[in-house]
């Protein structure tokens, strides 16, 4: 990434666009043109130069009609491009807790906080399962994160690529027991953090729910 300026002008870019929109989901090439108004061949001209830059990299396949297409997301070097104040901020947070609280009770501010956050999300048990869980991946994309739900087995899956609070999580990993409540408190069913804090932290909550 020798050379490049990731100010203003860049973020103006085309290129600049595409890390912004990758920022919030996962992209297929033909969403991103979509998006950009621009040709299928545009949008892969500018991905590889982007990832040849170390900022996006290819992450998976989404099924379609005719045939799979490959997913775009942004790197760890790419999530560094965007200020992110409240990182040190609650990290120190967490530190400073854990001098004063024992475990269980910084645990229990942290899922106070994570009902606090679903609190004026639309739910309700009168809401169906797949809406409650749309809101849900609404909400996390909200606070920066990029999630997606799969079927996987007899389990309903949300999973991301990333982690809207991947510095602290990093750090902290009891700061997940924010976004378990958090996803618990929308879609009112049982969930569990399976989450993976090896590398960049990746999201992953496991939804218990038995077929009505």
């Amino acid at each position: 990434m020798e050379g490049i300026t990731f100010d203003k002008r860049f973020f103006d870019s085309t290129r600049g666009q595409i890390v912004t929109l990758l920022r919030s989901a996962p992209c297929t090439v033909e969403e991103l043109a979509g998006k950009l108004n621009l040709t299928d061949n545009a949008v892969r001209a500018h991905l590889s130069t982007l990832e040849r830059d170390g900022l996006v990299r290819q992450s998976g396949l989404r099924r379609a009609l005719r045939k799979p297409h490959f997913t775009y997301v942004l790197t760890e070097a790419a999530d560094k491009l965007f200020p992110k104040a409240y990182d040190a901020l609650l990290n120190q947070l967490i530190a400073v807790l854990k001098t004063r609280l024992e475990p269980a009770e910084i645990e229990d501010v942290l899922r106070e906080v994570g009902r606090a956050l679903a609190a004026d999300a639309p739910s309700g048990q009168n809401l169906s399962l797949e809406t409650r869980v749309q809101t849900a991946l609404k909400v996390l994309e909200a606070i920066g994160g990029a999630a997606e739900v799969e079927q996987q087995g007899d389990k309903m899956v949300i999973v991301s690529s990333g982690c809207p609070l991947a510095a602290a999580v990093s750090m902290h990993p009891e700061v997940c027991r924010l976004a378990e409540t958090l996803v618990a408190e929308i879609v009112k069913v049982p969930v569990e953090e399976r989450c993976d804090r090896t590398g960049r932290p990746k999201c992953r909550f496991e939804l218990s729910y038995k077929e009505s």
